[in-house]
């Protein structure tokens, strides 16, 4: 199912008027609540390229669970009420600071600033930047940003599966779980994928095997498909759900936590959603070593710029280009439309990710 309030997920963005130099269109995020309330268009002044930064204007930005999290002030590293929200983008520089070499005018870039991001014009370090396929629709280029990144480096930076292996992908359906999946069989591993019944026609459609998440003895339902354990679970829920997803794993197999549902939690627990998962993993990690895991591991992923993520999203870029990976968007809204985009997101009736066009 999808949301698209201007245009086909495969078409071209459509043309768009050119704002006043001086104004910035953008949305602010005021306080934690109902996205309808706290998530609002605003203006600003467009920003100046400084030393070291560049000016981008914004083709394409992300909605995604960080977003939801900084909503309810629940991410990890929550911002101060305001904010521009925005993960991640892809957009064109139409302005380069003093000391910057290695782009110009012109250059399509993409950049995961962590918040920012939802607004027309946007300054950014130039030292954090990759560069972007000019002929790559921008919502399915910002979708590989931190989505894809996510996903290519969890399978093979992190767990780096051979071919024939088994894996659990939760939420197969996802942002990150629905390009985890598609990378994952890609690579030749049998890939079963949790996702709710609506949804499971989907999961087959990228070669994984549907799972109902809400089967009462999840743990059960996987062995019976895998009586031998499979050999990586990747959970983005967290809490009680992982010590489930350990007694999943074969001998010698890793458990993934690359995020923690903040469902259940008062908004300003800002941290204790994460608490679960980092925990564990320390216990793990010293049980491991004192070699009582049967080999197995749990790791904690948080994506990040630098050498390796601009080398993977030009392989990810390079792979959707090919038709290999077919990332999902879930809806493309205008700038004004984020409060609905973020509204869909948290309902989760859609599938893939939901971006914003400027």
């Amino acid at each position: 199912m999808s949301i698209d309030s201007t245009e086909h997920a495969g078409a071209a963005a459509p043309a768009r008027t050119q704002a006043p130099a001086e104004v910035n269109a953008l949305v602010r995020m005021t306080g934690s609540g109902d996205p309808e309330r706290y998530v609002v268009p605003d203006e600003g002044a467009r920003p100046t390229a400084r030393k070291g930064t560049v000016v981008v204007e914004v083709e394409a930005a992300g909605v995604s669970y960080a977003e939801v999290q900084m909503l309810q002030h629940l991410h990890p590293f929550p911002p101060k009420f305001p904010f521009v929200p925005g993960y991640d983008l892809v957009g064109t520089i139409v302005e380069v600071g003093p000391g910057v070499t290695a782009w110009k005018s012109g250059d399509r870039i993409a950049a995961m600033p962590r918040q920012g991001a939802w607004q027309r014009y946007v300054e950014l370090p130039a030292k954090t930047l990759a560069a972007a396929p000019a002929d790559l629709d921008a919502a399915l280029a910002v979708s590989l940003v931190t989505n894809g990144v996510t996903a290519y480096q969890m399978l093979h930076r992190l767990t780096r599966l051979e071919p024939g292996r088994t894996v659990l992908v939760h939420g197969a359906s996802g942002g990150v779980g629905a390009l985890l999946a598609q990378l994952a069989v890609h690579h030749g591993l049998r890939v079963i994928g949790t996702a709710s019944p609506a949804k499971h026609d989907t999961v087959r459609e990228f070669g994984a095997e549907p799972l109902d998440y809400r089967t009462p003895d999840l743990g059960a339902a996987v062995r019976e498909l895998a009586p031998q354990g499979v050999d990586a679970v990747f959970d983005h829920i967290g809490g009680s759900g992982l010590d489930v997803a350990w007694k999943m794993l074969a001998e010698g197999g890793t458990l993934v936590s690359f995020d923690s549902s903040v469902a259940g939690y008062r908004p300003g627990q800002w941290f204790r959603p994460h608490v679960p998962a980092l925990r564990r993993t320390v216990a793990r990690w010293f049980t491991r070593h004192l070699g009582l895991t049967g080999g197995r591991r749990m790791s904690m992923y948080y994506v990040k710029p630098g050498k390796a993520f601009n080398t993977d999203y030009a392989e990810l870029c390079r792979l959707t280009a090919e038709g290999v990976l077919r990332p999902q968007i879930a809806g493309r809204h205008p700038l004004g439309g984020a409060a609905a985009a973020v509204r869909a997101l948290l309902d989760g009736t859609t599938v893939g990710k939901h971006v914003l066009i400027p």
